[in-house]
């Protein structure tokens, strides 16, 4: 099949949107936890958490354009934290309802049946049941002029993992072992299965296999 700038113009609304989000191949599945300066939760999920560095650990998503209230947005320019947690198997269908357009003052924990767990000096609330998660502070947002979606840039400040076999001696960190899942367009979610760890990439040197460094 070949899909012309016309053709894609051509296809009815939202066979376009699942056309174009599906293009991007596998995404990372994540819950972006909030609070506003009244102390109301918020909860939603985000399929578009990317890294942007490692010293300073840098994070960033893009969040859908500021032009009707945008919940999430809101708190974290309110307050200027929040948490990233990875999405795992066992909270699929309840991470996947978060999407759910629910009222400011009804929180999506709550809504979902998903557990709020608050820890150290971030004021927002992490999920419980996420395996990896993540407290972020916010450093930059930039609205891009092409659609007036908002990139979002936070430094990573704590991590917490679940199954401490998931962290390798490299820092490699086995996600496999956290269950973690991802996303391909906007409803369908994937398990994975590692197929191999490749060699530092030099001219003219044969790539070989890396083995998986022992963990803790």
């Amino acid at each position: 099949m070949h899909f012309t700038k016309q053709d894609i113009e051509n296809l009815d609304k939202q066979t376009r949107v699942h056309f174009i989000n599906s293009l991007s191949g596998f995404k990372s599945a994540n819950l972006i936890g909030t609070v506003d300066d009244q102390g109301q939760e918020n909860l939603a999920i985000v399929s578009s958490v990317f890294h942007l560095g490692a010293h300073p650990p840098l994070i960033g998503m893009i969040m859908r354009p500021h032009s009707v209230p945008r919940d999430t947005l809101e708190n974290i320019l309110q307050t200027g934290q929040y948490t990233i947690n990875h999405i795992n198997a066992d909270i699929v269908e309840k991470a996947h309802q978060t999407s759910a357009r629910y009222n400011k003052d009804v929180s999506e924990f709550k809504a979902v049946g998903l557990t709020p767990y608050y820890t150290g000096s971030c004021i927002a609330p992490f999920v419980k049941e996420s395996k990896l998660k993540m407290a972020v502070e916010l450093k930059s947002t930039q609205t891009i002029e092409l659609n007036q979606t908002v990139l979002v840039i936070g430094e990573i400040t704590d991590v917490y993992l679940e199954n401490d076999k998931a962290y390798c001696q490299d820092g490699f960190l086995d996600l496999e072992k956290l269950n973690t899942v991802s996303i391909s367009g906007l409803d369908r979610y994937h398990t994975t299965s590692g197929l191999i760890r490749l060699s530092y990439a030099k001219p003219n040197e044969a790539l070989h296999p890396l083995s998986i460094a022992p963990c803790k």
